[in-house]
């Protein structure tokens, strides 16, 4: 939907607000085409920084993918010895930039918590590696962790794929290419303020703009750089952006959510009224004064901590763990 009357955008909340203005002063709002390679080159997270404290193993694995061989890390605890909840983890940056750490914070409380065993891979980025190129590494990895399941401590009727953002996307788009390519079977989505709809048309994608963290302007950046010109038009597949998909049945349970103060509200709300729709199950959690990223950024914040504690809850009880 275009508008050109758009409203404020609803606030942030009181103790997120304080956090983002210092993080404004190193991360802005906008994210331009030329701040990608310096922004690569900043954002790296040492994986020892990452463990420190924490009971986990790390070690990484390489297989061959669509474009060559892809890297996974792979982490779980120290003790972990009976087959459990696996989780194939598609990490964010806008399409652009991150890497296979990027959100790992997640992921390991959920090692530490579950005592799952996480595979997490790095996929191609764009625009060197346009679409269909980020998605089919995911999914590569997917059918990789899944051929694996019993080697890596996994049980498979636990398989769970899990991402922010562009990961969100990602995830999303994977689990449509792995029921339409019938399998692996997942047992769970975890869809985090997921990045689905190249279109950037909502309400929510115009009231966010030059300001929070990835405004309108960066959006625009990271969908350019995956699709180019195909971009808006009927040649964008459902597994590069999920919101073009109008059936969504026969899917995993889905957990989605979202903050009210970013880019990706209406459409991540949308996605989860179309898997309704479609028959599908899927917990929604629109989170107050919520901007892009903020339980990452803010980890102690009160809503960072009831967002982390309902997505973990959610594992749970769909899990069965």
């Amino acid at each position: 939907m275009t508008t050109n009357n758009v409203h404020p955008a609803p606030p942030f909340d009181a103790e997120l607000a304080a956090v983002l203005s210092i993080v404004n002063e190193q991360l802005p709002p906008t994210l331009t085409p030329a701040m990608i390679e310096p922004f690569r080159a900043g954002l790296a997270t040492p994986v020892a920084d990452l463990l420190e404290g924490r009971a986990i193993t790390h070690r990484e694995e390489t297989f061959a993918g669509p474009g060559g061989d892809l890297l996974v890390s792979i982490f779980h605890r120290n003790d972990h010895s009976v087959a459990g909840p696996g989780i194939v983890h598609t990490h964010g940056g806008g399409m652009i930039i991150g890497d296979r750490f990027s959100g790992m914070e997640t992921m390991l409380s959920w090692v530490d918590e579950l005592d799952a065993v996480v595979v997490s891979v790095e996929y191609r980025l764009a625009p060197e590696h346009p679409d269909p190129a980020p998605v089919e590494d995911c999914y590569a990895t997917l059918v990789w962790t899944a051929e694996n399941a019993a080697r890596l401590g996994i049980d498979s009727t636990k398989l769970v794929i899990a991402g922010g953002s562009a990961g969100g996307g990602l995830a999303a788009g994977t689990t449509l290419l792995a029921r339409d390519r019938k399998g692996p079977a997942l047992a769970a989505q975890m869809l985090i303020y997921p990045m689905l709809d190249d279109r950037n048309e909502t309400v929510s994608s115009y009231q966010i703009d030059g300001t929070g963290v990835w405004d309108r302007g960066s959006n625009d950046t990271g969908w350019d750089a995956l699709l180019g010109d195909r971009r808006k038009t009927g040649d964008v597949s459902i597994y590069a952006a999920p919101a073009r998909a109008t059936d969504l049945s026969n899917l995993p349970p889905a957990f989605i959510d979202v903050g009210t103060s970013e880019v990706f509200r209406d459409e991540d709300v949308a996605y989860a009224l179309t898997i309704w729709a479609s028959g599908g199950h899927c917990e929604l959690h629109v989170w107050p004064g919520g901007f892009h990223g903020y339980d990452a950024m803010a980890p102690f914040a009160a809503l960072s901590i009831a967002t982390q504690d309902a997505r973990l809850n959610w594992l749970r009880r769909t899990l069965g763990v």
